[in-house]
């Protein structure tokens, strides 16, 4: 087995885009599953911009994921098409086993204005009529969190799930990474810091010393991906800004005319090896780190297709 397949064996993707979606998709849950699963992973968190992806997982768990060995997790992202900051939808996705709650994205007043001042960045649209998103905002006038922002905050801690901050701006960031710590959440996210976003190196150095893993999209990186805008000289940057220890390495993959997640995944690492990141520390950001997010340390991992064949 060579170093990437060696490492990609136990990963764990906490960022994948499937159908359905009301952005075209290239896979759907069951075939990011499988896939990942031939790669010998050991787990991958769906995602979408519009709907809650816990309760689609519950049925497939019992029929198409059965036989597939491989945790596959799902969350919801507070956009306007579950109602924004919308406590029911989250302490429904909590307890039907969702993993993640990811505050607003594309409906995030951060991610419009950004959006159309930038859109060379083409982002993803849905196809045929497209309703306007309404801005959800977490803070108020003064700065301070809104008080469904800490509910769902809290909400989050008492599952003790992962609060992903979403495409909100910075100071929106350090409100809920502050405000989550008040209430006691454990596990917290920064997704693609350097895209929307728009954090400086100062910014993410505070994210984490407030409690964050920063985590870096593979879709901005591969050069047959949509998105491609940087090259891996920048990636080991903002690794070693932070460290491995603090950083997660997410494929951000599965929208149509991309490549998909697990190829996402294997042209990262080998291109991290080219340019001597260690194979200790990519397996501590795309292995132990996630992981650790996911609360799945103390579980034996499953045996993978890869072990039964004796590889």
């Amino acid at each position: 087995m060579d170093a990437v397949s060696r490492l990609m064996h136990g990963s764990i993707d906490l960022h994948i885009h499937p159908a359905p979606s009301l952005f075209p998709r290239r896979i759907d849950a069951v075939e990011a599953a499988r896939q990942a699963s031939d790669a010998g992973m050991r787990a991958i968190v769906i995602k979408s911009h519009h709907h809650t992806t816990a309760p689609e997982l519950i049925p497939l768990k019992t029929h198409d994921l059965k036989d597939i060995p491989i945790h596959v997790f799902g969350g919801v992202v507070l956009n306007s098409y579950v109602g924004g900051l919308n406590p029911y939808i989250v302490d429904m996705t909590l307890r039907l086993g969702g993993k993640i709650v990811w505050f607003p994205t594309i409906s995030s007043e951060n991610h419009i204005k950004h959006h159309e001042a930038h859109p060379h960045m083409k982002f993803p649209h849905q196809e045929g009529r497209e309703l306007p998103d309404i801005p959800v905002k977490v803070i108020d006038e003064r700065g301070e969190l809104l008080p469904e922002a800490r509910l769902i905050l809290e909400l989050i801690a008492e599952k003790d799930a992962i609060m992903s901050s979403g495409h909100v701006s910075v100071p929106e960031v350090l409100a809920l990474l502050r405000g989550g710590r008040e209430v006691g959440v454990r596990r917290m996210l920064i997704n693609h810091p350097d895209f929307v976003i728009d954090a400086s190196e100062k910014d993410v150095q505070e994210f984490v010393r407030l409690g964050a893993y920063i985590e870096h999209s593979m879709c901005m990186y591969h050069p047959q991906s949509t998105f491609h805008f940087w090259d891996f000289d920048r990636l080991k940057h903002w690794i070693e800004l932070v460290g491995p220890e603090r950083t997660l390495l997410g494929s951000d993959l599965g929208q149509k005319n991309n490549p998909l997640p697990v190829e996402g995944l294997r042209y990262t690492i080998e291109k991290l090896l080219d340019i001597g990141v260690k194979e200790h520390e990519i397996e501590m950001m795309i292995k132990k780190n996630a992981e650790s997010l996911l609360g799945l340390e103390q579980e034996a991992e499953r045996r993978l297709p890869a072990a039964r064949k004796g590889a």
